[in-house]
């Protein structure tokens, strides 16, 4: 009888790659993900909009830390989907060497540059021993001289640019949205009602207090949240 590779130790250390090429810990941190609540993004005529649900147990205190959206600068935000300690990790990386390098070069760094910065940070945790792939897909949108741009990092520490995209549990249900109506040009409102349009499809049963909006455009990063902004979510919710 033959043995499977995935009984054979693999995955074990993030070291060692399987006899076809596999990093079996990389791809369970994608497992995490895909456990995640639904996170997106989707990039319109003038900026980026990104959209979460983060659940809220009974009794939790909203804003308490488990945000799932973070800026990262006056320009650039970040939504997670997977282990919100993980990203939250991540997001402060990010934070201090979008500073680093506005002290050193004296201007703000440019969406793409965030993004590759970031992602050669999550590489190392896939080489090393000791330590594991961080556990969370990161979509970061902003806008700089290029326009508006939306990436995502998965947890292999790989980076695609997209127009729409979403991540997590209810994202196969959400992406058939965005294919069907995204177009070039789309003015915020539009942008907005596909948005959470989407984000409604990926997560029925979320609750309008359970959902966090952010507008990023030439004008900075404008944070919405359903337990705060309840007028302004209800007209696209």
């Amino acid at each position: 009888m033959e043995v499977m590779p995935e009984f054979m130790g693999y995955d074990r250390a993030i070291v060692t790659f399987s006899p076809d090429g596999r990093l079996f810990q990389v791809e369970y941190a994608r497992e995490a993900v895909k456990r995640g609540t639904t996170s997106l993004g989707v990039v319109f005529k003038d900026g980026v909009i990104l959209a979460a649900v983060r659940p809220l147990p009974p009794l939790a205190v909203p804003n308490s830390g488990s945000d799932k959206i973070h800026q990262i600068e006056d320009h650039i935000g970040c939504v997670i989907s997977g282990f919100i300690a993980d990203g939250r990790v991540l997001i402060d990386m990010a934070r201090v060497q979008a500073q680093i390098f506005r002290l050193t070069y004296e201007e703000p760094i440019d969406v793409l540059g965030c993004v590759k910065d970031l992602s050669d940070r999550m590489q190392i945790f896939t080489q090393y021993g000791g330590v594991r792939p961080f556990g969370v897909a990161l979509l970061i949108g902003g806008v700089d001289e290029k326009g508006p741009q939306l990436f995502e990092i998965d947890p292999s520490s790989a980076f695609y640019g997209w127009k729409a995209q979403a991540i997590g549990r209810g994202a196969e249900t959400a992406l058939k949205i965005l294919r069907k109506s995204w177009k070039e040009n789309l003015n915020q409102e539009q942008a907005l009602t596909l948005t959470l349009k989407a984000l409604k499809a990926g997560e029925k049963d979320a609750k309008i207090e359970e959902v966090e909006v952010a507008i990023i455009n030439k004008e900075g990063f404008k944070k919405y949240t359903g337990y705060a902004n309840p007028k302004f979510l209800k007209k696209y919710w």
